[in-house]
């Protein structure tokens, strides 16, 4: 099996879309635009640094959502798929994944961003296998807050691949794997496949790919 694995932020889009989002809701009210910025901005240099703390900023992402309840949250994301996202789907992103769907290969997104945010996203790129952070639901079958299982990132993103494969019957040793990403975040997931991509690559990604002669792919200018 010919499996195309694809980042979503800054790979796919650009930009990103947990991010964005609460960017988004914010500024129909749901949060304090001057609290919730500071600690959006904090969390997403970590992320970029490399130093994040996936369970206590999902905490923090997903708690105004959470608040809201479904219905209220499926109505801004719906707002918010029309007003951020699909203007941002570029041509050049949309063509790669049919490359590699027209060709027979398995694609999946797999993200570090909540499964909430993500498969409504996934699904406007016409991708139905989504690897994102799976959410604990309570008995009304709402979001939580908490992570389910292992979230896919960093490391995690190799151990939810490894899961997939085992759904299918399959191990590493089956598949040929392509990996699109733009961020030394995936450097776990990169070194695991046959084909690494740096797509719009961040500068620490780019100087590695550049030292081990990896393919580096400028998809979209940000």
């Amino acid at each position: 099996m010919k499996l195309a694995l694809f980042d979503l932020d800054h790979t796919l889009l650009p930009l990103d879309s947990d991010h964005s989002w609460g960017q988004f809701t914010t500024e129909m009210g749901w949060t304090d635009p001057v609290v919730f910025g500071q600690r959006n901005d904090e969390f997403y240099a970590h992320y970029q640094a490399g130093t994040l703390d996936i369970h206590d900023y999902v905490r923090f992402a997903t708690r105004a959502t959470c608040e809201r309840g479904a219905a209220e949250a499926a109505q801004a994301h719906a707002r918010y798929m029309n007003e951020v996202i699909r203007p941002r789907i570029t041509p050049e992103a949309l063509a790669l994944v049919r490359s590699h769907q027209h060709a027979g290969d398995t694609v999946i997104i797999v993200t570090a961003t909540n499964e909430f945010v993500t498969r409504p996203i996934a699904q406007a790129f016409g991708v139905n296998e989504l690897i994102a952070v799976e959410l604990e639901r309570d008995a009304s079958g709402w979001i939580t807050g908490e992570i389910r299982g292992t979230p896919s990132f960093r490391e995690g993103k190799v151990s939810r691949v490894a899961d997939w494969l085992g759904q299918k019957g399959l191990d590493w040793g089956d598949v040929e794997m392509t990996f699109y990403s733009d961020s030394t975040n995936d450097l776990p997931l990169l070194e695991k496949a046959h084909h690494p991509v740096a797509t719009n690559p961040d500068a620490r990604l780019r100087q590695l790919a550049t030292e081990r002669g990896w393919r580096i792919l400028e998809l979209f200018q940000e």
